[in-house]
């Protein structure tokens, strides 16, 4: 589908004359593009401007400039129509945060009515961030196709980043949100003071807890969803202060050059711990929180722990270099007025920590940064709910600078530039379902509607840490989360990825990135495909890069000589013979196959379904292969035993030796096809499940040839038997009818006769051996 008819169908009719024009700009384009031509490439200049001096008007560019001067018409009406939208959605809340707490209670029919308000204020509120995003996603198109059309004047790159200075697509409305969910808070009646960030968890606290994937486009849906039921957290803000939802946090993560905490948190190992230095908000650190996560083996029984205690910014290089002693946090703590048995508590923890810096060399390796939402109702631990959006990654000894030690800090200095290679964006959300259940009991049924809507993907122990080292440590790491594999990610991670060599590619590597072009897809709210408007989204070599799998077995400089091309001065291999290369281009042509797409449903997908490949994965092949086999066994099982069992007849009148010999001749063979194509797929597949390849595992053309291999040879046998059959059937018609039997009586009668005859011919027999004896 075409993105016209897609943003026709996608709109909401009430709108309908808000939304970008797309049809006018597009024959505005094409206008243009048929006057360029008329005019003639070679008469075609391009535009000059001058402050001062007004340029006449040409006819050969006047499509154009109506182009532009509606393009900017365009933005402006999106703008002027989300402005007054949000002020009057914003009006409407307030006047039902004024009647909500009016005074007076209000009886169940008018809580009944006033929650249906502030729902379809809510679903308003989400119709208004789609007109947004389609209108953008508009824009996009129509100055990609204007640039297509009319190469010799570009503008996309121009008016893209005006697109994105404009209010209406800068806007941050998280304060709608922020008032919506005070008000159903008000409704429900569960209004207090609000935990302060993450001083609502304990010392010690166990939690059980459930990690998602969230496309940035459902972030507002699944926020609303989940503020009819819980409200926002108000993290470091006072009651009344709505200037958002979210906060900024910082973690820093430590570990050693051998990156042993990483790997020890990535293979799940016993008591396998990560130590991280947090603070919150956009500013400088001042007081800063120490946490120490340590892994548990739930099959055991046992629970994750998660352990913390507060230091102030210049107390924390003193306690990491082992300066610092116990002794001071716990006369901070005793003049804070804590329980001693918490100053005893907090000091082990601090001592413990603190020899593990030391013992394991630990330092700052990496940073996350994040936006944090957090939904919980005051004194109800029963669920809690964590959104992080515009997550990223950062490593935090710069590549190029001096590192944290040699400056003497313990976080990254923000005045030294972050380069490609040192930071990683993460393109969706992560949603953080904590539940304190007891035995037996339920989730709430929102939180299981929620979890089954399909804008959530289950990652299972996703982690932010070992998603940021293994992106930015590549050559440091010995094992990658099995979720890189997902498409949805791998652009992401590319970006920050260091230069390859520069090797000139063969014409072969380049006709070959030519033909391998992936499929064009457009997430999973409808999909549409245009002829005139395809965009790769990527360079061509990174449509190349995008098809390669994070970790290969052929990593050495000259398995990478043999992709890109012959290494100078070294003989260039001698080409093969056409016909093997016709046979290469013929096994390459059947497996091939576009990157891994992601099922055209709810869930994210980016990509592939997140999934990790484990060894039952390879049993499955094995299985597959083994199946193969078994078929192809009995097939020639049944051959052999035709074959053997006809040659044991020496004699056949009726022929039937040679049906059965050519049977056999043909089932033969297509075993011994069946048996090879069963072990060259299980070979490739093997190669591509150990690649971690982003690729469809199936092969979807070998079980339609054996299928119709197999159709030919039973059709062709048929065929033989029926001609068999009918050639027997008029043998027999045209044979004379068999002698009818004597009757008994007349052999009883014969009888006499019959010994007569015998006794003459043994006569016979003696008179001639006497002959021949003499």
């Amino acid at each position: 589908m075409k993105f016209g008819k897609y943003l026709v169908e996608k709109q909401r009719p009430a709108w309908a004359e808000q939304y970008v024009d797309y049809k006018a700009l597009k024959d505005l384009i094409k206008a243009s593009a048929v006057e360029e031509a008329t005019a003639g490439v070679q008469s075609f200049s391009p535009r000059t401007t001058s402050l001062t001096v007004q340029r006449s008007a040409d006819r050969r560019d006047s499509a154009e400039e109506r182009f532009f001067q509606t393009l900017e018409g365009e933005v402006e009406k999106c703008g002027a129509f989300t402005a007054r939208l949000v002020g009057e959605l914003r009006e409407r809340l307030k006047q039902l945060q004024g009647r909500v707490r009016g005074g007076t209670v209000p009886d169940d029919a008018q809580r009944a009515a006033l929650l249906e308000e502030a729902k379809a204020i809510g679903d308003e509120f989400l119709q208004l961030e789609k007109y947004v995003n389609l209108n953008y996603m508009g824009f996009h198109k129509i100055l990609k196709k204007h640039d297509k059309m009319l190469p010799h004047s570009p503008c996309r790159q121009f008016y893209i980043s005006h697109l994105h200075n404009q209010p209406w697509v800068q806007g941050n409305y998280s304060d709608l949100l922020v008032i919506l969910s005070a008000v159903y808070s008000d409704l429900r009646g569960d209004r207090g003071p609000m935990p302060q960030g993450d001083d609502a968890f304990a010392e010690g606290t166990i939690r059980s807890t459930t990690k998602y994937w969230v496309r940035m486009s459902d972030v507002s849906t699944v926020k609303h969803h989940i503020l009819q039921h819980l409200p926002v957290s108000q993290v470091g803000k006072q009651s009344g202060d709505y200037a958002g939802d979210a906060q900024l946090v910082n973690s820093v993560y430590l570990d050693n050059s051998s990156l042993e905490l990483y790997h020890g948190r990535l293979d799940k190992r016993p008591n396998a711990i990560a130590v991280r230095i947090r603070w919150y908000g956009p500013d400088e650190p001042s007081d800063v929180v120490v946490e120490r996560k340590t892994h548990k083996e739930t099959w055991k029984g046992d629970e994750s722990v998660h352990e913390r205690f507060d230091l102030r910014e210049e107390q924390v290089l003193m306690y990491m270099d082992g300066d610092l002693p116990e002794e001071a946090i716990q006369q901070d703590m005793r003049h804070a007025g804590r329980s001693e048995e918490e100053v005893e508590t907090v000091g082990a923890l601090f001592s413990d920590v603190q020899r593990t810096i030391d013992a394991k060399q630990l330092k700052p390796m990496v940073r996350t940064q994040y936006m944090r939402t957090e939904y919980q109702i005051p004194f109800d631990g029963t669920v809690r709910i964590g959104l992080d959006t515009n997550i990223c990654m950062i490593k935090e000894n710069p590549e190029e600078g001096p590192t944290t030690a040699s400056a003497g800090r313990w976080y990254r200095d923000p005045s030294l530039p972050v380069h490609r290679t040192e930071i990683t964006r993460f393109p969706h959300a992560c949603l953080e379902i904590k539940l304190a259940l007891g035995e037996g009991d339920a989730p709430p049924d929102w939180v299981a509607e929620l979890v089954d809507s399909g804008l959530l993907t289950e990652v299972h122990k996703f982690s932010k840490f070992i998603h940021g080292t293994a992106t930015l440590f590549p050559d440091m790491v010995q094992a990658v989360p099995y979720w890189v594999d997902d498409e949805s990610v791998r652009a992401s991670m590319l970006m920050s990825a260091p230069e390859p060599s520069v090797v000139a590619p063969s014409a072969l590597d380049q006709h070959e990135a030519i033909r391998k072009k992936p499929r064009k897809r457009f997430g999973d709210g409808g999909s549409f495909r245009e002829e005139e408007d395809s965009e790769a989204g990527v360079a061509g070599s990174e449509i190349e890069e995008l098809r390669q799998p994070l970790l290969r077995r052929d990593t050495s400089l000259m398995s990478r000589a043999r992709k890109v091309g012959p290494q100078p001065g070294k003989p260039r291999p001698k080409p093969l013979g056409p016909r093997l290369s016709r046979l290469g281009r013929a096994i390459d042509w059947w497996f091939s196959k576009p990157p891994m797409q992601p099922r055209p449903s709810a869930s994210l997908a980016s990509g592939a379904p997140v999934k990790k490949i484990e060894p039952k994965t390879f049993f499955a092949n094995e299985r597959t292969f083994l199946s193969w086999l078994h078929m192809a066994v009995t097939i020639g099982s049944i051959a052999t035993a035709l074959l053997g069992f006809s040659g044991s007849s020496k004699a056949d009148p009726g022929g039937g030796r040679d049906l059965v010999e050519f049977i056999a001749c043909i089932l033969l063979p297509v075993a011994i096809l069946m048996c090879g194509y069963a072990l060259l797929v299980f070979i490739w597949r093997g190669g591509q499940i150990l690649d971690k390849s982003a690729t469809l595992y199936d092969d979807r053309r070998g079980p339609l040839g054996l299928a119709a291999v197999i159709v030919c040879a039973l059709s062709l046998i048929f065929m033989v038997a029926f001609a068999d059959l009918i050639s027997l059937i008029r043998h027999h018609g045209d044979a004379p009818p068999a002698p009818a039997p004597p009757p008994p009586a007349a052999l009883q009668l014969g009888g006499g006769a019959a010994a007569t005859a015998d006794a003459a011919a043994a006569a016979v027999g003696a008179a001639a051996r006497s002959l021949l004896g003499a």
